[in-house]
């Protein structure tokens, strides 16, 4: 095997050094590989297209139910938070690990170790496809909603967006990590399994964490998701304490930091046997 690339530090994954022109053109065209492979698998597009559309169907159907009282959220925005979490979490986390783990069992990464691309870029820019198409679906959310439900315009677009691009960065970053354990692509849904049900249960995606117990409460701020979906409900409503964004952000940071290391440390570019 190739040592071409053995010791690079994953130096363009999800860290604030900026690529140079060579390195974005490299990432590009893997970018664009990856891009045509997810066009070609029916059962993807399926997931990353309809499966979304389809909870959050459900979700609203089901929100009659809720108590929204002292939350600050309608109806819609309720289903709406909780819908740009999922898209998140399907189309990104849940749809990224199996890509990794197929291009690693395929043998696909180990032959791109062998170019110019680093670890980092190869890892960006598989990453890159199925974050474009869960960013683009949630921007036509935030639309849907307020066209079609009776969610208001975001108060604070601005720290909306940044609850987006923090969640994109530490579902990409998990999915990776999730996929150094990963033997089969089969088992793929299994080993994501956890990280959506604590989401689903703990991270407030269909209500804030303020009707929890205090003490339940907190510990669900350290949730991997809990981040970005403070800052996307905050989006909504408008003001943030500057305290709690900055935790958020610390929070969301710190598990990006967490799940670089576990991919540094331990995630195999050859198959498992």
């Amino acid at each position: 095997m190739s040592t071409h690339n053995a010791q690079k530090p994953l130096t363009s994954f999800l860290t604030w050094g900026l690529p140079d022109a060579a390195a974005l053109r490299r990432m590009g065209a893997l970018a664009r590989a990856e891009l045509t492979l997810l066009l070609r698998n029916r059962t993807a597009l399926f997931v990353s297209l309809l499966m979304p559309a389809a909870l959050i169907g459900l979700s609203y159907t089901a929100s009659d139910q809720l108590d929204l009282a002292g939350t600050g959220l309608s109806r819609g925005e309720a289903v709406m938070t909780g819908g740009i979490g999922m898209v998140l979490i399907m189309v990104l986390y849940l749809g990224l690990i199996p890509t990794y783990v197929a291009r690693r069992e395929e043998r696909v990464l180990k032959r791109l170790r062998t170019g110019e691309l680093t670890d980092g870029e190869i890892m960006t820019a598989t990453a890159l496809p199925a974050a474009v198409l869960a960013l683009v679906q949630c921007v036509l959310l935030v639309a849907g909603g307020i066209a079609v439900l009776d969610a208001a315009v975001p108060k604070n677009a601005a720290v909306l967006l940044l609850g987006l691009l923090l969640g994109t960065a530490v579902l990409a970053a998990a999915a990776a990590a999730t996929a150094t354990f990963t033997k089969t692509v089969e088992s793929a849904q299994i080993t994501g399994m956890p990280l959506l049900m604590i989401s689903v249960m703990g991270s407030g995606l269909y209500f804030p964490l303020d009707i929890l117990p205090d003490n339940l409460a907190d510990i669900c701020r350290f949730l991997p998701l809990t981040p970005a979906v403070d800052l996307v409900r905050a989006g909504w409503l408008g003001g943030i304490d500057a305290s709690d964004q900055l935790r958020a952000m610390a929070v969301g940071v710190a598990w990006i930091a967490a799940s670089v290391f576990a991919v540094r440390r331990w995630f195999r570019w050859e198959p498992r046997h």
